[in-house]
């Protein structure tokens, strides 16, 4: 039997409800669900072991983004993050996305770049093309470093050198190295350190970094949707989001916080399931920067129909093998909750989630305003801060948005504190 992700009113449940429900979808074991209640699954002993100088841990809100379709597949998002509205606005947007069949999605092969700085160098050329000269030897070192990731088809597959001239001379050798279902900054920044010495016999220089690169141009995600107009309330809301977009692409001090939309989505799943997300962030914000200005990771355009189409094209580094996803016991449920079976289609469902985020958000500030929407989360907040009991949080809560009035100050007040 299909699973739908497409639920009605899911954030009306009592959380016991939605555990249910999640328990069902995901095939959860009773332990799973326990794990996700407790208030701190992550072990003080365990978090001893992954971090140095641990003292505590430190848990996030984490909710689930419902009503996806990727690639014809329905998908329940985990998402750990503190900012109101995001979860409602990505599952709204959801819901409109598969009027016109979803989003589609598309990963490219993981080939994550491990950078090798090499200075004083006598003649830059001639060091160049004996790098190139060395470079199946350079390949097969790098594979020996990692038969594993070799067996599975990954491994280093190329090199590129690359020159600078300013601020000093030197030369960049960039291994080109498919990490599978890796992250992969273990494996590459292992090959970089392996073949220092050979590159400084080969030329004459002296090695200093040796490490991964976060703009992972070789590893990118691209994904699109068709938003229905009507849904999206109306022309005169696609018209909005297009001259939003548009703004992004001229200003990029517009830019710079369209893309945080984006990411919202992205880092909020990344941290659900143990990925690196400053990792993503860097490589995102670098990417939009490349052609010399900073711009929208996303594209906007009005069909002939009068609907909207939205694209997405970013780097996705992220792995199920390796570090916190194999390590953190909640980021292991909520990969399971995802159901996902390679990187390649976590980052396929990151990549969507960014982009409806990002249609969320436009038009959010293209037609109500971006607060309305955060309004309501924001007075819960501001209502438990002012110490208002639990059972009058509600009322209170809508007193004070019916006024335009949130404050801590006003919620004591009709609380009669």
């Amino acid at each position: 039997m299909t699973k739908s992700s497409q639920v009605s009113g899911f954030y009306k449940l009592p959380i016991e409800k939605r555990l249910e429900f999640l328990k069902e979808f995901a095939s959860l074991s009773d332990e799973d669900v326990s794990l996700l209640k407790k208030q701190s699954a992550l072990d003080l002993n365990l978090a001893d072991k992954m971090v140095e100088n641990a003292i505590g841990t430190f848990p996030l809100p984490l909710g689930v983004a419902v009503n996806f379709q990727i690639n014809g597949k329905d998908y329940i998002i985990p998402m750990a993050l503190e900012e109101p509205s995001v979860i409602a606005a990505a599952s709204n947007l959801a819901k409109i996305a598969r009027i016109k069949g979803g989003f589609k999605s598309k990963m490219s092969d993981p080939v994550m770049i491990g950078q090798i700085q090499i200075v004083k160098v006598k003649s830059l050329a001639d060091a160049k093309k004996k790098i190139l000269e060395n470079k199946k030897e350079i390949i097969e070192l790098c594979n020996r470093q990692d038969s594993t990731l070799v067996k599975f088809g990954g491994g280093c597959k190329d090199i590129e050198v690359r020159i600078f001239e300013k601020p000093e001379k030197m030369i960049v050798v960039h291994l080109l190295v498919d990490c599978r279902d890796a992250m992969g900054a273990n494996a590459v920044n292992t090959m970089s350190e392996a073949v220092a010495p050979l590159l400084e016999k080969v030329t004459g220089g002296k090695v200093y970094l040796r490490i991964i690169s976060n703009l992972a141009i070789y590893r990118i995600v691209k994904a699109e949707a068709f938003f229905d107009k009507e849904a999206l309330g109306g022309e005169e809301a696609v018209d909005g989001i297009i001259h939003a977009y548009n703004f992004a692409v001229a200003d990029p001090f517009r830019a710079a916080t369209h893309n945080k939309g984006i990411m919202n989505a992205v880092s909020s799943i990344a941290i659900a399931t143990g990925n690196d997300w400053r990792a993503l962030e860097a490589g995102a914000h670098a990417y939009a920067a490349i052609k010399g200005q900073y711009s929208p990771l996303t594209k906007f355009e009005k069909t002939k129909s009068g609907d909207l189409k939205g694209e997405i094209e970013m780097p996705m580094a992220v792995g199920l093998v390796g570090g916190a996803t194999k390590v953190h016991p909640v980021a292991k449920v909520n990969v399971k909750i995802l159901g996902v079976q390679s990187a390649r289609e976590l980052a396929e469902i990151m990549g969507a989630v960014g982009l409806a985020q990002n249609v969320a958000a436009l038009r959010a500030l293209a037609t109500e305003g971006i607060q309305r929407g955060h309004m309501e989360l924001h007075a819960r907040n501001i209502a438990v801060t002012a110490g208002v009991p639990k059972d009058k949080v509600e009322k209170i809560v809508s007193k004070m948005i019916k006024e335009k009035s949130v404050s801590v100050s006003r919620a004591k007040e009709l609380a009669g504190l």
